[in-house]
Parts: C-alpha cells; structure tokens; sequence
C-alpha cells in the first residue's frame, strides 16, 4: 500500500468549507491538478473510458483498468483520491474484491453506484437501477471487505432518472443506514432538488454534488453549493473536455501549417515539461546512487 497520505480525507471533511476535488485520469493530469493547490482528486470512470480507451462511458472499463491507473497516481502525487468504482464491477463478491484493489492501490474513497447493466454515464438518458436490496447487499460487502477504517466508503444513486427524486432520497437513506461514509445522489434536475437533497442529508452525512459541463444539473460553483450544504464537490470529466480541446486546436494547426510554430505560446517548451514533471531532481537522485552508496 502507497505511504499514508495526509491529510487524510477524513479530516478534510471536517473543514468548514467544501472539498473541492478536481477529475484526473492519469498521473500527470494528477500531479499538474497537486501543484495547482488542490486537496484531493477525483479518478473519474468516465475519463479513464475517454483516455485510455478513446470510448464513451457505458461500462466498458474493468476494474484492473481503474485499479492500475490509481496505484500509478498514488505513486506521484500524496493527495487523497476518491475512485469511481461504477457498480463494484459485478456482484457484491466482485465489490468485496474491488475495494481491496481499490485499497491496495491507494484509494482513500471508493464510490458504488446502484446502477444496473449496462451501466452509463450518470447525465446519459437509459439508466436502470438494481434494487434497493441488491445494493444493500454490495454496500455491506464494501464496507466488510476494507482493511483500514479510514478507507470510506461512498454510496452513490442513480435513481432520479428512473424513479424520481423522492425515490432516490429514499434509497439514499437505505443506503445510509448500512453504514457508508458519504452519499451521492446523481444527476439532480435543478436547485430545488440539490435544496432538498441537502435538507433531508447534509446534517447526517457528507453529500457529493457531481458537476458536468453541459449535463443534467446546473453547474454551481464550489461556493455556492457548501452554502446549500454539500461538502464533496467534483467536476470529474471537465479535464477530458478541456484537454480534448486543447488537442483539436492543437492537432488542426500542425495539420494546416506543417510546425507548432502557432501554439507555442499555449503549450510548455521542452525544459516547461520536464520543470512540471520534475526531471532535474530525478536526475539528481540517480546522481547520488551511481557511487553504489
């Protein structure tokens, strides 16, 4: 298991204001979101679908993918992590063995949702949810199957989509009484449903707000929504969409002209990059072991 990471996400929670967690899908996204001052990160499903498999998010990333692109990010960079772990990846067997993957690799929250299968997006139309029963079932395992206290769990619905915001409060509050650290009620329609939300959990539980550019819910600042009263706060695909962006613009100007020459003022030169990465304090390192000392 990576070297403890502090501080731990736990007493990050404990502040009077929101955590603000950035999405990453790799490690450099990862160590570029630490140096920018951020406290914890968010391993987004969906952009690890987007990166590493150049897919859309509809259940086709596996577990190991997720768990291997964690252990590399917990590698380089000492801030907490929340995973997206989707449905647990199967049963409530394969969720047990998901959260000690998950665990092994550094994860410091694991986030199960009751969709059913085919999972989606959460701000994609189609959903299905499993029964309050089965995810109950998953939620129990996960909670049995992690090896440290402080590794929290995070129980997530879809059911707004399917079933209604009444609905969904309710399964929350199932969820809830099985005993996980935090909720995440997906895809909340408008102000009034957060507002609701918010008055039902957040003096029992920290809630989740989940923002994504151009999805379901409308997109409030970090501010604004610790005063509605969540306490997690994500925008976990915006670095997707900013990078895939950056690299159409990119791409189409050395197509057209034949040279970077025109971006060179919207990307790092050489020595910028391996500044950002750390390459000279590599270097040294390898320096002190070549006497064999």
């Amino acid at each position: 298991m990576p070297e403890t990471l502090t501080p731990a996400l736990r007493e990050l929670l404990q502040r009077p204001e929101p955590l603000l967690a950035p999405g990453v899908y790799d490690a450099l996204s990862a160590l570029i979101a630490e140096q920018a001052g951020f406290d914890a990160l968010y391993l987004s499903g969906a952009s690890i679908a987007y990166t590493r498999l150049g897919r859309s998010d509809v259940g086709l990333t596996t577990a190991s993918e997720v768990a291997d692109t964690l252990a590399r990010i917990t590698d380089r960079v000492r801030l907490p992590v929340i995973v997206d772990a989707d449905t647990g990846f199967g049963n409530a067997l394969n969720t047990q063995r998901t959260v000690r993957d998950f665990e092994r690799a550094g994860a410091a929250m694991v986030q199960i949702e009751d969709q059913g299968f085919p999972k989606r997006c959460g701000h994609l139309d189609g959903k299905t949810v499993v029964p309050v029963a089965e995810m109950c079932g998953k939620l129990h395992a996960a909670l049995d199957a992690r090896r440290d206290a402080g590794t929290l769990i995070l129980a997530r619905t879809d059911a707004v989509a399917v079933e209604g915001l009444e609905a969904a409060l309710e399964r929350a509050e199932r969820y809830l009484e099985c005993g996980v650290d935090a909720l995440f009620i997906e895809a909340l329609r408008s102000e009034e449903q957060m507002r609701a939300a918010c008055t039902r959990f957040a003096g029992h539980v920290p809630l989740l707000a989940n923002m994504v550019e151009g999805g379901q819910s409308p997109v409030k600042s970090a501010a604004e929504l610790g005063a509605l009263g969540f306490r997690i706060v994500i925008f976990p695909g915006g670095t997707a969409r900013a990078v895939a962006h950056a690299l159409q613009g990119y791409y189409a100007t050395l197509r057209r002209d034949g040279t970077t020459a025109a971006m060179r003022g919207e990307m790092l030169d050489f020595d910028g990059l391996n500044a950002v990465i750390g390459t000279p304090a590599l270097l040294a390192l390898g320096k002190r072991y070549e006497g064999g000392t």
